[in-house]
């Protein structure tokens, strides 16, 4: 038997929550599916090689993709992020590459795959709360720039107090909007700003490394860390069940 990654508790909540969809009925059958889907997105691995025991691949791929299409794993990040801490907001993007098998689609862009400096990538936009766990993330492709997502990602977060984020985000567009939702902004210029950095909270802007610990911990799956999907909505439930998995243990004792 393959290592799985669910505990009865675990599986429990998830069940829980998947009912509360309105979309998934509660059948005792759909753990193997889910821990086969986490099998999947943890070694990376072709859903036709998927072993056995989470019964036949086709049927767990299809009820990943119907569940995929219903927005299932997103509704779950967004029903576990209720417990979020959002007095700070940690925003910041990170690159991952795509596969040329996941790349091979007519319209590449409109599937969030873009042309970067190392080939065919696709760029997860992300938003942590105070303690670091995940509240929102988008998808675009790789060559985006940060601060072009960087309003709609605040916006589709929780209400915050400061917004805290790299020079990626220097934007005085961006810090007008982030004063306008009546927050803080932390957010350092470039060298060639000739206003400085003398207002920037130097302290805070230490706890950054929260949303890079995020991305480093949902990229110790394979099938997050390399994209494999040609579909966006399918990776993109993929790096919301990721995200998920983060969440678990604070929901469960």
């Amino acid at each position: 038997m393959p290592r799985t990654m669910l505990t009865d508790q675990t599986w429990n909540l998830l069940s829980r929550v998947m009912y509360l969809t309105e979309r998934v009925y509660r059948k005792p059958e759909h753990r193997m599916t889910l821990e086969g889907i986490l099998y999947r997105m943890r070694t990376g691995i072709q859903w036709r090689d998927l072993p056995s025991d989470f019964g036949d691949w086709s049927k767990v791929f299809r009820r990943f993709n119907l569940w995929s299409k219903k927005g299932v794993m997103v509704e779950i990040l967004s029903f576990l992020s209720k417990l979020a801490d959002t007095q700070w907001l940690f925003i910041d993007g990170s690159i991952v590459k795509a596969h040329q098998d996941g790349a091979c689609i007519a319209d590449a862009q409109e599937q969030a795959i873009g042309k970067s400096r190392g080939g065919n990538s696709t760029k997860i936009h992300l938003a942590v709360d105070s303690g670091g766990l995940p509240v929102h993330f988008k998808l675009s492709g790789g060559q985006t720039h940060d601060v072009s997502h960087g309003e709609s990602l605040i916006s589709s977060s929780p209400k915050t107090e400061v917004v805290i984020a790299d020079k990626g985000y220097d934007s005085q567009a961006l810090r007008e909007f982030i004063k306008s939702l009546k927050a803080q902004h932390v957010i350092p210029r470039k060298g060639n700003s000739k206003q400085g950095n003398d207002d920037i909270d130097w302290c805070l802007y230490c706890y950054r490394h929260l949303v890079e610990n995020a991305f480093m911990k949902i990229k110790k799956y394979r099938a997050i860390a390399t994209r494999y999907d040609k579909l966006a909505r399918n990776y993109r439930s993929m790096v919301a069940l990721a995200f998920s998995m983060m969440w678990l243990p604070m929901w469960v004792d």
